[in-house]
């Protein structure tokens, strides 16, 4: 096929690579984008954040129907299980959202090249096919989007069988009688959830001493009681050495304790960059030690007019971050300017309760000696939480101690994921908790408990 050229051409077509292409074409730009899928919206659509939340929606159902809808008064019989129906609608979900992208490259007058991207030496990008054709691409600019790909530790081979990760784990056609966990990150905590609901008995193999690393201390500390309680079995300190694969299941060995049996076993213990095939080290394109490629304040890369935004740079591995850094990426390229403020970047686990982080973390702040106060609001205080039968959880304030500007919020309860949007909102706009908690909020809502939190750091709550 004879060269074509574009202004712009991104390789991956995920929540990075899509957004970046739509934007750059509202800038103007002659776009195109290279995906070997025929589904758009990378692994965070096909086989990640979108299914594993229609995952956690429908288990979440299964369970309260099964178990939590007497004390509203209403009694059902013989709940049983359609998995397949679940997965069914699960894949519906993706194919849905998927077709909408689709039908905004359309209309930005984008075009989809189908195939394996990698760029060459005379920095145009070689796109091939599932047949082993190519084609060559120029292009003014590229941007590598590629994503990442599930980590493995020493001694777990993703390869055999029964040693699943995330994407194995969204389509079990049956639930696994016991499901070990490796990691107690997000991930395995959401898909831990989803089939513990469904039957599974569920194990969590974690190193360190505590549940999701990297968030608050309390916030971590009240997941772990709520989870244990939900009938989620904990293994803290366990330190995965291998994992054997056999006709009856899997058996994890750890350092120092008895190994653990199971029918399955998820390994959750984060993502790597996808940088292979690429190009890369072909081009010279500068990486890390960890394999991330390192990129300027422009995410530009080494090489002139090569980019890289989302999972393949140094930042925090999350699909609207990919986004945000897509959108500052091409704005840059076109006007010379654009923008992330990484010190305000949401975070969401959709566990139930679920658990949201913006900011700061009260630990972080210690650690640093920043002088700092809190305000921390339960859940039990807010009318709106008691009437939907969901009262556990909190949300904690935590502002600086001489401006009162607000620095984190941590919350684990009903709604945390939407009710963290006000929060990050504030801080973008250097709100103190004042400013929050003199805002007028609605009654009886949720975000009464945000209003609350802040005047508990100048100990001022009402219904504490």
């Amino acid at each position: 096929m004879p060269d074509t050229t574009h202004d712009l051409v991104i390789i991956g077509a995920g929540p990075g690579g899509y957004v970046a292409a739509i934007r750059a074409a509202q800038l103007g730009m002659d776009v195109a984008c290279v995906d070997e899928h025929s589904q758009l919206g990378g692994t965070c659509l096909r086989v990640g954040c979108i299914p594993s939340k229609a995952l956690l929606e429908s288990s979440h159902l299964y369970e309260q129907t099964a178990h939590e809808l007497g004390v509203h008064g209403i009694k059902v019989k013989d709940v049983s299980l359609d998995l397949k129906a679940m997965l069914d609608r699960k894949d519906k979900v993706v194919s849905t959202l998927s077709g909408g992208i689709a039908g905004l490259f359309k209309k930005s007058k984008i075009k989809h090249y189908q195939g394996t991207g990698s760029i060459n030496a005379d920095k145009a990008v070689v796109v091939t096919d599932s047949k082993g054709k190519s084609q060559t691409v120029k292009a003014k600019n590229i941007l590598i989007a590629t994503g990442s790909r599930p980590a493995s530790i020493p001694g777990v081979d993703l390869s055999l069988d029964k040693v699943d990760t995330s994407t194995d784990a969204l389509s079990y056609d049956k639930p696994p009688k016991h499901l070990a966990v490796i990691g107690a990150g997000y991930i395995g905590l959401e898909i831990g959830s989803i089939w513990r609901r469904l039957g599974s008995k569920v194990t969590v193999l974690e190193y360190l001493d505590r549940v999701l690393p990297g968030m608050d201390a309390q916030l971590a500390r009240h997941a772990h009681r709520t989870f244990e309680k939900q009938g989620i079995n904990y293994e803290l300190k366990s330190r995965v050495t291998g994992v054997k694969s056999g006709k009856q299941g899997v058996t994890i060995e750890r350092e120092g304790a008895d190994p653990v049996k199971a029918d399955r076993v998820l390994v959750a213990v984060g993502r790597a960059p996808h940088t292979e095939g690429l190009g890369v080290e072909e081009m010279g394109i500068e990486r890390d030690s960890r394999g991330f490629i390192t990129v300027d304040e422009n995410f530009q890369t080494n090489i002139h007019n090569i980019y890289a935004i989302g999972d393949v740079i140094p930042t925090m591995m999350l699909a609207h971050v990919a986004e945000e850094e897509g959108i500052a990426c091409v704005e840059k390229i076109a006007t010379g300017y654009g923008h992330v403020n990484y010190d305000v970047i949401p975070a969401v686990v959709f566990t139930h309760p679920e658990i949201a982080s913006v900011g700061r973390s009260e630990s972080g702040l210690k650690d640093e000696a920043h002088e700092y106060k809190s305000g921390l609001f339960n859940f039990k205080g807010n009318g709106r939480a008691h009437a939907i039968e969901q009262a556990d959880g909190f949300v904690k304030i935590v502002s600086d101690k001489k401006t009162d500007r607000v620095l984190g919020v941590h919350i684990i309860g009903p709604d945390a994921g939407s009710l963290i949007a006000e929060c990050a909102s504030a801080m973008q706009y250097g709100a103190t908790a004042e400013d929050i908690y003199r805002t007028c909020h609605a009654h009886p809502t949720l975000s009464e408990a945000v209003k609350e939190a802040a005047m508990a750091v100048d100990g001022r709550a009402i219904h504490a």
